[in-house]
């Protein structure tokens, strides 16, 4: 698993997206450089991020649930490293 102080917040957090939830989609998108200056930003741009992972894990889940599987993932990260995180999450099959 990726999880070193040099890696790429984005790999970081891919591997452990991949660990936690078998994704047959994922995406993990740096938006950093949107919000340079701006509140949240740490200068290390790496602070917001967008996610957007499809996972049978997903099933069956509403929104808000399937957003809480992603942020339980991730929660060390959310306290520490990152500011802003959009989620754009979806079963196979678009459910």
């Amino acid at each position: 698993m990726t999880d070193t102080a040099t890696a790429p917040l984005a790999e970081i957090m891919a591997a452990r997206l991949t660990a936690a939830l078998d994704p047959t989609h994922l995406e993990v998108v740096n938006d950093s450089h949107h919000h340079a200056g701006h509140m949240g930003d740490d200068g290390t741009g790496e602070s917001h991020f967008t996610v957007v992972i499809e996972s049978a894990a997903f099933a069956g889940l509403n929104r808000v649930a399937r957003q809480r599987l992603v942020n339980h993932a991730l929660a060390d990260l959310l306290a520490t490293r990152i500011h802003a995180l959009a989620i754009r999450a979806s079963a196979p099959g678009g459910q």
